[in-house]
């Protein structure tokens, strides 16, 4: 209630924890089963079977965190395919906001720039420009 009444729109991430699995956050959001709670979208966190589990989630997606890994991961490193990530999102009809989140350990300074080239060139829908 308190996030209606405050026009907000809240997204649970699939993170470790009870987020560690996309049935896990859809048991969640599913229980609450309001429009003001939706899923937050961590392309990086479901390290076996990436593109099922996010298929599971993407009906219920408000937010995308995109991870890349240039340079090599601090903890892991994932060869995420953002084109078949956007095609996903796409099918779904998500026309929401990609937030590029970088995890690598190549200088920022010129891993961001790539980073966001990929993102910009995955998310590109039919009549975006």
């Amino acid at each position: 209630p308190t996030a209606e009444r405050c026009g907000v729109v809240l997204g649970l991430e699939n993170h470790w924890g009870l987020g560690r699995t996309p049935e896990g956050v859809l048991r969640i959001v599913d229980a609450i089963d309001s429009p003001w709670l939706r899923v937050t979208m961590d392309t990086g966190n479901f390290l076996e079977n990436p593109y099922s589990k996010l298929k599971k989630l993407a009906p219920k997606t408000i937010f995308v965190q995109a991870k890349t890994y240039y340079g090599g991961g601090t903890w892991y490193t994932l060869d995420l395919d953002y084109d078949r990530i956007a095609a996903i999102l796409h099918g779904v009809g998500y026309r929401g906001y990609v937030s590029l989140e970088f995890e690598g350990r190549e200088d920022a300074r010129t891993a961001i720039p790539k980073s966001l080239a990929l993102l910009r060139k995955a998310f590109r829908y039919p009549g975006a420009d």
